[in-house]
């Protein structure tokens, strides 16, 4: 790989390190506020209606001047973020105002993969960029849970910096310092040289060209298995992030500086898997992984028999190797279909505005069971059947797609 892959890597990891810090403080925040239990999974609805609600206009943003600069863009916004959050904003406003600079970032990182790359090393890469991620979400989470401790907190107040009068104030602002680290990688981001489209000032226009890319990736034989697979997978990642700091305060008795390193533990699987699918998963075979979302959907209901912390890390680690196995390659897959049907910055927009909204629906969902009071074993084995279930659904489609029309061939590698 060269050079400039890994600093489009390195600015990835401390953005996402940093997004994922702030999540765990911003729960305490909330908790601090004495806010309804129902307040934490909305922090993910805010932070991800950007992606939804502007979906049709970060593909064309991002497709209209070299990535470097949009990465930059976006990041000095998550920096805004981070900064009303310091200086008293509720954690929900500041967390959407990060959730929309995360939202023009996200077309830009994955769309200069496809403009750096040859197709024949986007497994390779997507490998990598879902591995740091999740290491970047291991990471954030730890970080996050380490800045809340109380002897860390104690530390804090006793350093008396001038205007941050709250140890949470000197998390937020520890953070901030991820942020403005990512911000200085993005000036070495390499131009790929690609040809940018001048961005189109008509919301109409670009509202219907969405909508025709839209329509274009579910028609697509094996486009619409990868988006049903990925966006499936997403709102299950972000639920999931919920469902484990609940499980492990009610079925671990952890503390919340603990239970979010159960989160971390979560995706070191996903890690092991990302690197596994990406040296063993070619793309032609991707679509061969979909079993393996229903396996992690059935292993997922474990959770409610284990109150031991020893057997809770092992299944954590398995679920999230599960997870990262099938994502990798349906990711790539996704991408390559998408760059050669409408250019990387549409596709990867079209992708987000799946994922996301699917990440709204099922946290909102969570909300919801949470809110009835349903006990969250129960809403364990609900989840596992869904993932389960929705996955099966895929695998008989694409199985199905197969007999009329072989979709795989498509995939024959070419000169690029």
């Amino acid at each position: 790989m060269p050079l400039g892959f890994f600093i489009i890597m390195a600015a990835q990891f401390f953005s996402a390190l940093a997004d994922n810090a702030l999540l765990i403080i911003a729960i305490a925040l909330l908790r601090e506020m004495a806010a309804p239990a129902t307040y934490e999974p909305l922090l993910k609805l805010f932070f991800t209606v950007s992606y939804v609600l502007l979906a049709a206009f970060v593909g064309a943003f991002a497709d209209s001047m070299p990535k470097w600069r949009v990465m930059l863009i976006s990041n000095t916004i998550k920096i805004g973020g981070c900064l009303i959050l310091l200086f008293g904003s509720h954690p929900l406003f500041a967390y959407a105002v990060i959730g929309l600079g995360a939202a023009a970032y996200s077309p830009a990182k994955y769309g200069i993969l496809t403009e750096y790359l040859p197709h024949r090393l986007l497994v390779v890469a997507n490998g990598w960029i879902e591995g740091l991620t999740v290491g970047a979400i291991i990471l954030g989470t730890v970080v996050g849970g380490v800045l809340i401790r109380p002897d860390v907190a104690a530390w804090f107040t006793g350093l008396n910096i001038p205007l941050l009068s709250s140890s949470l104030q000197v998390a937020i602002a520890v953070v901030g310092l991820f942020y403005l680290l990512a911000g200085l990688f993005n000036f070495y981001i390499p131009d790929t040289g690609v040809d940018h489209k001048p961005l189109k000032n008509n919301p109409v226009y670009l509202l219907h060209d969405f909508g025709h890319c839209l329509k274009l990736l579910w028609r697509d034989k094996l486009g619409q298995i990868s988006l049903a697979v990925t966006t499936l997978f997403w709102g299950a990642g972000a639920t999931l992030q919920f469902i484990v700091i609940k499980w492990a305060e009610h079925n671990l008795k952890f503390d919340l500086s603990k239970a979010s390193m159960m989160q971390g533990v979560v995706a070191v699987g996903v890690a092991l898997g990302a690197a596994l699918a990406a040296r063993l998963i070619s793309l032609r075979r991707s679509p061969g992984v979909i079993p393996i979302g229903i396996a992690m959907g059935l292993v997922v209901m474990v959770m409610v028999t284990v109150t031991q912390p020893t057997i809770a890390m092992v299944l954590m680690v398995l679920v999230g190797a599960l997870a990262g196995f099938f994502v990798v390659p349906m990711n790539a897959l996704l991408q390559h279909r998408g760059h050669i049907l409408m250019g990387a910055g549409h596709s990867i927009a079209v992708q987000n505005f799946n994922e996301n909204l699917s990440i709204l629906v099922m946290t909102g969902l969570y909300a919801l069971l949470i809110k009835s009071g349903l006990s969250i074993n129960v809403v364990i084995v609900l989840f596992g059947v869904f993932v389960a279930g929705a996955m099966l659904l895929v695998k008989r489609q694409h199985e199905l797609n197969q007999r009329e029309f072989d979709s795989v061939a498509l995939l024959e590698d070419h000169p690029h």
